[in-house]
């Protein structure tokens, strides 16, 4: 047996032990890593040394492109008009949560809401959008809400091949990832429509998604169901490392909210956003963030 084929079936054998099982072939799930680099061994011969993590320039060459018709209404960073209502406040959020980065791990970012037509998704879009707007800035939106996905309508864009196909095995991270009009921004629509998307959001497989790119981008922006109707949002939040909470101004129950908060561990929520005030309710802030503290109810402005 050649030095070249011991190094890789060690290899093989190495993954499989950190992942707690034999190596199981997988199509949809090769390659793990970029292509072997061989290097030379003092002792003679090659050997091979296995790149971790995915390259920017393997991203780039095996995600798609695709022509988005983005709904430009609501799409607040993609109609070039830098002074639309909204989008300084998002500047804001953009910045608290920067801020809270200098305190803990926050890179992958759940976004959800107590009940549907909060606004989830206009903020997960709206977010990434204004992170990548910084030089430099790559994000990852993944739409996860498996039960009633709307990314892929606002940005217009095909609803599949996404990370329904990635759960269950048929695609590879990079099939199912997309890039738009606006550079470094990356997404993966919610994919074909499935019977019972709690079991496949808990298969494990969409951590396993996120850890195996989340070195290529500086944010990763998951959109979510609502928390109250389904299980998903918990379970979607154990692969993150923080939760933002979207409430709408004079129409989400307080007795929701306090219960939606009631599905993610005390540490898990970052902030909460109040959607669709008015002018008049709020002429400073027509997007309001409120960084979550612990141990107090306090409401601060």
């Amino acid at each position: 047996m050649s030095r070249i084929h011991e190094a890789l079936k060690k290899a093989e054998q190495d993954r499989a032990a950190t992942q707690g099982g034999a190596v199981q072939p997988d199509s949809s799930m090769a390659p793990l890593t970029d292509p072997p680099v061989f290097t030379e061994n003092p002792a003679g011969g090659r050997v091979a040394a296995f790149a971790t993590p995915f390259s920017v320039e393997t991203l780039l060459a095996r995600c798609p492109q695709i022509q988005w018709k983005p709904d430009m209404e609501t799409m607040l960073f993609m109609n070039g008009d830098d002074s639309a209502r909204g989008t300084e406040e998002f500047r804001t959020l953009r910045s608290r949560l920067y801020q809270m980065r200098e305190k803990m791990t926050l890179k992958t970012l759940l976004v959800t809401s107590a009940l549907p037509k909060e606004g989830k998704s206009f903020t997960a879009a709206n977010l990434a959008q204004v992170i990548v707007r910084q030089h430099g800035r790559r994000v990852l939106l993944i739409d996860a809400d498996l039960r009633g996905p709307r990314l892929h309508m606002v940005l217009g864009t095909p609803q599949g091949p996404g990370l329904s196909e990635y759960l269950l095995g048929k695609n590879d991270e990079f099939s199912i990832m997309q890039q738009g009009p606006m550079e470094n921004l990356f997404f993966i629509p919610s994919g074909v429509g499935i019977e019972d998307p709690a079991e496949l959001v808990g298969n494990g497989r969409l951590k396993m998604l996120v850890q195996r790119v989340e070195s290529l981008f500086d944010w990763i922006i998951i959109d979510s169901p609502p928390a109250i109707p389904v299980s998903d949002a918990s379970l979607l939040a154990t692969a993150c490392d923080g939760v933002l909470m979207v409430v709408r101004s004079n129409s989400t129950p307080s007795d929701a909210a306090r219960k939606a908060r009631e599905e993610f561990p005390e540490q898990a929520l970052v902030g909460v956003v109040l959607n669709g005030t008015t002018e008049d309710a709020a002429p400073y802030a027509r997007y309001y963030y409120e960084a979550y503290e612990k141990k107090t109810t306090t409401t601060k402005a």
